[in-house]
């Protein structure tokens, strides 16, 4: 996603220097790359309010550049508003001038050089290099020193929640982040972890990347994509490394993936740093729930194994209880902190009689009743709290007869919809209790309100290969330097058939391609022939795509095309359609390969055979089976290449 960069310097000739030059000659191709997208407020060609267009410039802009050659009021006064509305993300730069404004008499400036009053030519190229170097350097040190001034002298001043600043009338960017946020919504809805790793790296601006990574890794964890989610977290907090919510989910998603002993020292950093945090010491508390049921509760044991492996690794059962306990009590509000502290200390009790802790129990219980009705009588009817609702039928499944479990489990699924992840959630928890016999006749029926739920939901679907491919197209007639021509066809279609069946491709498999004349057909229709379920996805809408990709090479392969299309196992998914019109300066065939793999990938790495039909050299422009091969080499071992040379 290009970084937007909105620059703040004096229109036209103004004392001697003619700032138009300026601009065209030295700050735009400076910055004119795929990584900036250089804008300035005259360029706004929309009807509306300037000043309004220009707060929200100087809020959102990822990059301010300050032009300071002379004291011109209106940059003096964008810049100040800037300093006073973000920490960082601003370079000054100026041309030759006397005398230096006291204001900035200390802080970094880059200077340029003019002659008659435009950018000098001999030293152009020079300083267009400086200003690109330190627009790098500004954006990788975004978490560093506080260029503001207003933020260096004032400590204790943070920057406001960017939503909280949204400028009243301008709705360019806020109606671009809330499409972006509809776009993850119905990805998660059709279960489609590439959809949404690919768009949370295209948020609308950089200040708003935090928030896309973090809104991603969330939308993972729900469809159990959890070394994903935890990819984006990474992210995030590669932007923001004290991001205390990233953190929080970072520890959790380290003890979902089994990996305790280090989900354990991050989570101590954590507590350490913020004491008072019910939500941190949950997550202390989650940390060792994990690891004491990750101790004994495996497949094919009795309850009575599994039963006196989790006496045996209590230890780690009082240190879960003792954290979610001191989560409730630094903050009542707190449930799911109060409803697994009573758990894990009735199940204590159930399997060991120890009731020491009966008292302290019985004390919470009153406590967290109260709190989920408080939270349930925030309940609209267009959004309906399940985890409020499912919370109070685990605490009545500790307390109550079963048919007051039955309602209160059954009110909760109600308002779960088709989140299978949700429901499927409460099934496993459950299972833990139903394993070590707890209260076995309640248990038992609320797991069977659960299995019914999710009967009536189409659950996730499961592959067991995932077969990703990247090929040359057909050489265009006259090509200069030949690279897959037509004659090679048959010889292609045999070693792609070799390799599938080396690879074991079967009924139940998955395979994914793009879709163009050459090698994407050919792999698509060696799949379809041994029955596995194809995804062809293509970077432009059809008309489109066809002209460019497929219709030059001859009307036989627009016939196989649409053979492919039309095949009852292929799913056809157009990415403008899927995933929004492609952002500025990002190639769509770089694009569609990320989309293919990240989309592959989400099946998990280890079912993942990629497949190339390639000459080994370069493409002929971005995006091509070089870039696809780069990118799986980053991510999977398992790559299979049908040299065309060799054919």
């Amino acid at each position: 996603m290009a970084l937007h960069v909105f620059i703040l310097m004096p229109f036209g000739i103004k004392e001697g220097i003619n700032f138009e030059a300026v601009y065209k000659d030295y700050i735009e191709p400076a910055l004119d790359d795929k990584e900036y997208e250089v804008f300035r407020a005259d360029e706004e060609q929309r009807p509306g309010e300037i000043r309004a267009d220009m707060f929200q410039e100087l809020l959102l802009a990822d990059l301010v550049v300050a032009d300071l050659s002379i004291d011109n009021p209106n940059v003096w006064y964008e810049l100040g508003v800037r300093h006073a509305l973000r920490a960082r993300g601003v370079i000054l730069i100026q041309g030759e001038r006397e005398r230096q404004p006291f204001d900035i008499y200390t802080d970094r400036r880059l200077r340029y050089h003019l002659k008659d009053g435009i950018p000098d030519k001999a030293f152009l190229e020079a300083d267009r290099a400086a200003l690109a170097a330190m627009a790098k350097t500004t954006m990788a040190a975004w978490h560093g020193r506080k260029i503001s001034p207003v933020y260096s002298y004032l400590p204790n001043l943070s920057e406001n929640d960017w939503k909280s600043l949204r400028v009243g009338g301008v709705k360019e960017f806020w109606e671009k982040h809330e499409a972006w946020e509809r776009r993850i919504k119905i990805a998660r809805e059709k279960m489609r972890p590439g959809d949404i790793i690919v768009l949370a790296a295209q948020a609308p601006v950089h200040v708003l990347q935090l928030e896309a990574y973090r809104r991603a890794g969330k939308s993972l964890i729900k469809l159990g994509q959890f070394a994903f989610a935890l990819e984006q977290f990474e992210k995030a907090l590669s932007l923001d490394p004290g991001d205390l919510e990233s953190l929080q989910e970072k520890g959790i998603l380290l003890g979902r993936l089994k990996r305790y002993e280090e989900a354990r020292v991050h989570v101590a950093d954590l507590v350490d740093k913020h004491p008072n945090s019910a939500e941190t010491m949950a997550l202390l508390g989650r940390v060792e729930k994990d690891a004491w049921v990750g101790s004994w509760w495996k497949k094919g044991r009795s309850t009575e194994e599994m039963r006196k492996d989790a006496v045996s690794q209590d230890a780690t059962l009082q240190a879960a209880i003792q954290a979610y306990t001191k989560g409730f009590a630094l903050d009542p509000a707190h449930y799911h902190s109060g409803i697994n502290a009573v758990t894990l200390i009735e199940v204590l009790r159930h399997l060991r009689g120890d009731e020491s802790q009966a008292p302290l129990c019985r004390a919470m219980e009153g406590g967290i009743r109260w709190c989920i009705q408080s939270a349930l009588a925030k309940e609209t009817p267009q959004e309906k709290d399940y985890w409020a609702r499912s919370t109070l039928g685990d605490l009545e499944l500790l307390l109550s007869d079963t048919p007051t479990v039955e309602r209160a489990y059954k009110n909760a699924v109600a308002a779960a919809g088709k989140d299978w992840f949700a429901l499927d959630s409460s099934r496993q928890q459950l299972l833990i209790l139903r394993d070590l016999g707890f209260r076995r006749e309640q248990v038992e029926r609320a797991i069977k309100i659960f299995i019914q739920a999710l009967d009536r939901l189409r659950p996730p679907v499961r592959y067991g290969k995932v077969f990703l491919f990247s090929g040359h197209m057909i050489d265009a007639q006259g090509r200069a330097e030949p690279r897959f021509p037509p004659w090679k066809e048959a010889a292609a279609t045999q070693a792609l058939a070799r390799a599938l069946d080396q690879l074991g491709a079967a009924p139940g498999d998955l395979a994914l391609c793009g879709g163009a004349c050459g090698g994407d057909l050919l792999f698509a229709e060696a799949c379809l022939k041994r029955g596995l379920q194809l995804e062809i996805r293509i970077p432009f809408r059809e008309p489109m795509f066809l002209e460019e990709s497929v219709s030059f090479a001859g009307n036989g392969w627009a016939d196989r095309y649409h053979a492919v299309k039309n095949d009852s196992h292929t799913t056809l998914l157009i990415m403008p359609d899927e995933l929004g019109e492609l952002p500025a300066k990002t190639n769509a065939y770089e694009r569609n390969n990320l989309w293919q793999l990240y989309s592959a990938l989400s099946w998990g790495a280890e079912r993942v055979r990629f497949l190339c039909l390639w000459n080994g050299k370069g493409g002929d422009g971005p995006g091509g089976t070089k870039h696809m091969y780069d990118e799986v080499l980053k991510r999977s071992g398992q790559v299979s290449v049908i040299d065309t040379n060799t054919l």
